[in-house]
């Protein structure tokens, strides 16, 4: 999926050209992985455009950076305008929001706490992210051998770029073998997360989601879901989900800012239910579109801009 430039990017605290958004090759970041970063997106809603939990998503960006001692040198407030400016300064009505702090150009060694925090923020074009049928027909996936880290080693709850050489592993390894998407577990043997989606699995009208001790990124898409879940009268249980319940399944589903609301259709080559999206998937679809294409949001989730 190919990145379409565009004219500027913020850097910073100032706006420049795309092709000038540049790094030192010896930033720390580049060596250790030190970055912290949100997915957000930017709708063209029918009643204008609006960012999708703009203020959820700059909150975890700040947790995320807490969790290493780093400190962004701006507000959320300087943050969530510097989001809205860039998308005026390109002109789109509809885009993919990256923002991401990253450790930058100082110490080389292994302690980061000499070097500065800096901040970019880039917006693109952004295309359905598992195929241009996933939402209407699902996606095969596959068990990942590779597993999420364990408690205790590195911080999941942290949208770090670290924690991403695991969910690259991951999707590689799905995309060898066929499959859209991988389902990586826990270090127990108990179901986490797709390479960058949270998981949903319904079993007999209730609704499974593995809780963020499973070594998940809790999800500002996941929240949402829950909350219509729960608003529609749908039990949902966040616990430990056992691996075998994949094999059971009347439905599966992924969220993510990327993935958006996408069924699961089989897991390792053994059919979800009837091989379609299930009634409580195409329900979740249908309020989580309503928002996000109509513009109808009784949430406050929206931003229009």
């Amino acid at each position: 999926m190919p990145v379409k430039p565009v004219e500027k990017i913020w850097m910073n605290g100032k706006l420049v050209n795309w092709n000038d958004a540049k790094i030192h090759v010896l930033s720390h970041v580049v060596h250790y992985g030190s970055s912290w970063f949100e997915g957000i997106r930017c709708y063209n809603t029918k009643k204008g455009s609006a960012i999708f939990r703009l203020d959820k998503h700059i909150e975890r960006l700040f947790d995320s950076t807490k969790m290493y001692y780093a400190e962004i040198p701006y507000s959320v407030q300087d943050l969530e305008k510097a989001c809205v400016d860039t998308i005026h300064a390109n002109k789109m009505k509809a885009c993919y929001i990256r923002p991401v702090a990253y450790r930058g150009y100082g110490d080389v060694g292994v302690n980061p706490l000499n070097n500065p925090v800096d901040v970019a923020i880039a917006i693109w074009e952004w295309e359905t992210y598992l195929g241009a049928d996933s939402l209407l027909n699902g996606i095969d996936v596959c068990v990942s051998s590779w597993n999420r880290p364990a408690p205790n080693t590195l911080p999941t709850l942290a949208k770090t770029g670290a924690n991403y050489a695991n969910a690259q592993l991951i999707k590689i390894e799905a995309l060898k073998m066929g499959y859209s998407e991988g389902i990586a577990l826990d270090v127990q043997g108990f179901v986490s997360e797709g390479s960058g989606e949270n998981i949903f699995i319904v079993k007999d009208g209730i609704v499974y989601t593995p809780s963020a001790t499973s070594s998940i990124l809790c999800g500002i898409t996941r929240a949402s879901v829950i909350a219509m879940l729960q608003e529609n009268g749908f039990e949902v249980r966040e616990t430990q989900v056992p691996r075998e319940l994949l094999s059971v399944a009347d439905e599966i589903f992924f969220t993510g800012t990327a993935a958006e609301i996408t069924p699961v259709r089989s897991v390792s080559r053994l059919q979800v239910g009837d091989g379609k999206p299930g009634a409580v998937t195409k329900k979740m679809q249908e309020l989580f579109f309503d928002i996000i294409r109509n513009g109808n949001d009784k949430y406050g989730w929206l931003r229009f801009i």
